[in-house]
């Protein structure tokens, strides 16, 4: 933050509706979030969370986290009370700032009433009316004043690159979800070099569609961001009229995002009223592509620039990118070779032998980039990062001869709805507590826009009857609606392999929809 303030000083940092911030100004809000967290008693290595949709006020509250010396919990804000409720208290978080009117949300409502609740002592209300019991964002950047100015900035210097800047909850195969835990300087480091291979640069115009929750709008928006200098756009809602008007008003010249937002604005019926011509760059990925779709990116939405990547949330969110200079075919096909200074390897999942190219194996990561470990749980970390530090990511893919790699299935039963990873065991075990439901299992299905979307595969109760449509209707009331099943069937039976689990590998190849 103090380098951004140096080198762009006077250059707009963020612009949200109203609010436009220079990064000067955006370094001196900064400051003063930070010295309300230290006069509120925020201590070094102290959790706080943000449970919010992408507005300013996230961005500079998650830089003065990071300035006080504590880490930051972001949480997705498509979560219900429940599994915001997990995290809050796996981390132990005292504070969580958050809104109370996001798409007809009160995040405060979802948590009212909770007894799980014993660590966190209060919840800032970043927009929206605040309830009783709560505190204004305006009240808590008033407590600045109490605190020490120098105190500050001594908390500032005292940030090694080791220390742990976030913990981003990926959910778990086991149905629980995990922290990884993230380091600043691996942070820092891993989106200079993401930012140099897309050609983000000082002045760029940068539309944060992708949620700041997620490691694509934190590290790949904010804190590339401030490394090159490029204005922060951020949008709250994945809405792709109001992004193109958005490109249109604020000459936007960075727009990343997963492949269904770019094939939805090539469809648009409106896509000729409004003037693209700004569009410079673009990082896609998480879900399938075509190579049509990267050559109309290029030519009917003009972008220079395409790069296609690979990464997970426990490797900093980031492994592999395309160059921009490789071939479409390339770009849409592959998900590019390892970033520089981090090693993949490809190994035969049974035995661990590294495979040769061209037959596919399993994807380990070693290098800077891979977390220390998930938060208090050693057994899973061993099982993550094995004793010479390769990362098993459970993701199946081919690398060719040039180290460029396709990503061709998962070890594990996830699979991807709109760049959004999708963990069935974790919608099984939600299911599982609906009073109809003896037995699920959930599955990805193809999707023309969404790339997959899930399936339920449900075995009644015996002294119950499960109405497909309602059983969805209670997925939207009790999990987000990435994970709700687009489809529910009703079985008497699930298919069950040697071992008495059920086969996963068979309903997936039926590929049943009804």
């Amino acid at each position: 933050m103090e380098r951004a303030v140096t080198l762009y000083g006077d250059l707009e940092a963020l612009t949200d509706l109203d609010v436009h911030l220079s990064f000067a100004e955006l370094g001196h809000e900064v400051d003063r979030v930070a010295r309300a967290l230290i006069a509120t008693g925020v201590e070094p290595g102290e959790v706080v969370a943000i449970w919010a949709p992408n507005i300013w006020e996230w961005a500079v509250t998650a830089l003065a986290v990071h300035t006080a010396g504590a880490t930051l919990l972001p949480i997705n804000t498509r979560w219900k009370g429940t599994e915001a409720a997990y995290v809050l208290n796996k981390t132990k978080a005292r504070l969580l700032f958050t809104v109370t009117d996001f798409l007809d949300t009160d995040y405060t409502a979802l948590l009212a009433g909770r007894p799980d609740l014993d660590a966190l002592e209060e919840q800032i209300i970043l927009r929206g009316t605040v309830p009783a019991g709560t505190t204004g964002f305006d009240a808590f950047v008033a407590r600045a004043g109490s605190a020490d100015a120098e105190a500050a900035r001594k908390r500032a210097a005292e940030i090694g690159p080791s220390e742990i800047a976030n913990v981003l909850f990926t959910s778990g195969t086991t149905g629980t979800p995990k922290g990884a835990m993230l380091r600043h300087g691996a942070t820092v480091r891993a989106y200079d070099t993401w930012a140099s291979v897309v050609g983000l640069e000082e002045g760029d115009r940068y539309l944060i569609i992708n949620p700041f929750f997620h490691s694509f709008g934190l590290n790949a928006g904010i804190i590339a961001s401030l490394v090159k200098g490029a204005t922060m756009v951020p949008q709250a809602i994945f809405d792709v009229p109001m992004a193109m008007r958005r490109v249109a008003e604020e000459r936007i010249t960075m727009f990343p995002g997963a492949p269904a937002i770019f094939q939805t604005i090539l469809n648009h019926p409106e896509r000729e009223q409004h003037d693209l011509s700004t569009l410079r760059l673009s990082v896609t990925g998480a879900a399938p592509i075509s190579t049509e779709m990267i050559l109309r990116m290029y030519d009917e939405l003009g972008f220079e620039t395409i790069v296609t990547g690979y990464g997970l949330t426990e490797a900093t969110g980031i492994v592999t990118m395309c160059r921009h200079d490789d071939p479409p075919e390339r770009i849409a096909n592959t998900s590019g070779r390892a970033i520089p200074d981090v090693e993949v390897k490809l190994v035969d999942p049974a035995s661990g032998e590294e495979v040769p190219p061209g037959t596919e194996g399993e994807i380990l990561v070693r290098g800077y980039n891979v977390m220390p470990g998930y938060l208090d749980d050693a057994e899973q970390t061993a099982e993550a990062i094995d004793g010479d530090g390769w990362l098993h990511t459970g993701d199946i893919g081919v690398m060719d001869e040039d180290g460029y790699v396709d990503i061709t299935d998962r070890v594990k039963d996830m699979f991807i709805m709109g760049g959004f990873n999708v963990y069935p065991a974790e919608i099984e075990r939600l299911l599982a507590s609906n009073p109809t439901v003896a037995n699920a299992a959930v599955i990805g299905v193809p999707d023309d826009r969404m790339g997959e979307v899930g399936k339920a595969l449900v075995v009644p109760r015996t002294d119950a009857a499960v109405e497909p449509e309602a059983l969805i209707a209670w997925c939207r009331e009790n999990m987000a609606n990435y994970k709700v099943p687009r489809y529910v069937e009703v079985v008497s039976e699930l298919p069950l392999n040697a071992t008495g689990k059920v086969d996963k590998v068979l309903l997936r190849g039926e590929q049943r929809i009804s």
